[in-house]
């Protein structure tokens, strides 16, 4: 089929690439060139592992294009929407000025019986609102939101493990069903339903996963006073399986550019309908969130004397989870500024995201190598979880540091380990 894609940031070019790979002909569309440039050149602007590969197959084959020109998409039958919606300045509510402007300027290039795609997370009641635009054009809107895990986006989107249509047709459902024929041949669940159900169906599962994450840091806040370990808990209540082990993994918390604004922008929508009680809990749910960052830093300080004032630190990880270079709303970052803020002397390290970091907080030093943090570390955060972390000798990295002093930020460190090696471990919520 011929496709376009509007949007070509971290969503929009993995959906580009994944499309052509499975035979679509997709081209992508973005207003800032040198994206674009980079985007052809089969350079990702993000670190996105399997990417760089496929937007150099699809390109070299013809498949995949990249443009700043609207007017390119005219021949195209689906127009994928998946643009940006931040969290609003100065409040919690989603900014839909990108999805607007997108569908505005699509609207002249729709020929009939096109099918303009939302993949966008947008508040309930967004796309009811946009068909009332597209559908005077002879075109029609779906709704078919994303469930990519960064780090893992290829195989998401190409071996998705449901797939959600909000549309108002047999006819939209169909040509969806052509689009992800690979997936749909497969058995992949296909769940069909209307606009408002789809528009729920992304957020409602980014406020379960938070409250999952959140509730289980909780737990740790009580472990912590009593001294029971939470890993344990975590592992028991798990076995259970009206509620699962995965994400019941305590540390500094989630982050990124979904869990966070999602939550605050769905309690936002909450009030806007008149019933911000049903989600009232999410604010609680998102203060728990915040205050495991603050809580490695508060340990750091305790563990250090009570005060981590021209300590050296070495702050091992900055995105805001492994497989990835993303810093928004990382905890990883927020600890770091937190510690130089009073006074540490800090020396961070991330594989993927130190100029990302650099850009957003060049006031932090920045290691060149785990092991380049840790000499003359007088402690050690780990706070992303990346596997060369996880790996370190405990051993071996002792005689790096100044003091044996690890604080382990993702409880994925073995602390028996790293105890036999001399060092005084310490977990969130582990005794």
């Amino acid at each position: 089929m011929k496709m376009s894609v509007i949007g070509c940031g971290y969503l929009g070019a993995v959906h580009a690439a994944a499309m052509a790979s499975l035979g679509h002909e997709v081209v992508g569309v973005d207003v800032d060139p040198a994206k674009i440039e980079a985007l052809a050149a089969g350079q990702a602007p993000f670190f996105e592992p399997g990417l760089p590969e496929l937007l150099t197959e699809n390109h070299d084959s013809g498949k995949l294009r990249f443009t700043t020109d609207i007017a390119e998409v005219a021949e195209c039958d689906v127009h994928f929407v998946a643009v940006g919606t931040p969290q609003r300045r100065g409040g919690h509510s989603a900014d839909l000025t990108y999805v607007n402007a997108a569908v505005e300027s699509l609207l002249p290039h729709l020929k009939p019986g096109a099918l303009v795609v939302g993949k966008s997370t947008v508040p309930v009641g967004t796309a009811e609102r946009l068909a009332e635009r597209i559908e005077p054009t002879g075109a029609e809107l779906a709704w078919n939101p994303e469930f990519l895990r960064e780090g893992f986006a290829v195989k998401d989107t190409i071996e998705p493990d449901r797939i959600v249509y909000g549309v108002r047709s047999d006819r939209a459902r169909q040509i969806l069903d052509d689009v992800y024929r690979t997936a749909v041949d497969a058995g992949t669940p296909v769940v069909v339903t209307d606009y408002a159900t789809a528009e729920l169906v992304k957020t409602a599962a980014n406020a379960f996963l938070a409250t999952k994450i959140s509730f289980i840091n909780a737990m740790a806040e009580i472990a912590e006073v009593t001294g029971a370990d939470v890993t344990k808990l975590a592992d028991a209540i798990g076995h259970d399986a009206r509620i699962g082990r995965k994400f019941l993994n305590a540390g500094v918390g989630f982050g990124g550019g979904c869990l966070p604004k999602d939550i605050r922008a769905f309690r936002a929508r909450a009030e806007e309908l008149g019933r911000g009680e049903s989600l009232a809990f999410l604010k609680e749910i998102d203060e728990i969130n915040l205050r495991r960052r603050q809580r490695v830093v508060d340990l750091a300080t305790e563990l250090l004397g009570g005060s981590v004032y021209e300590k050296r630190i070495a702050v091992l990880g900055l995105a805001f989870k492994p497989n990835s270079d993303d810093i928004r709303d990382s905890p990883a970052l927020d600890v770091a500024v937190m510690l130089n803020g009073l006074g540490a002397e800090v020396l961070a390290f991330d594989p993927e995201a130190v100029e990302n970091a650099r850009r957003a907080h060049p006031q932090l030093v920045y290691a060149e190598s785990a092991e380049a943090a840790l000499k003359d570390a007088q402690a050690v955060v780990l706070v992303t979880e990346w596997s060369e972390f996880r790996e370190l000798d405990p051993a071996a990295t002792a005689g790096l540091v100044a003091q044996r002093l690890v604080i382990d930020g993702r409880n994925v460190l073995d602390p028996a380990a790293w105890q036999g090696a001399g060092w005084t471990y310490a977990g969130l919520g582990r005794p």
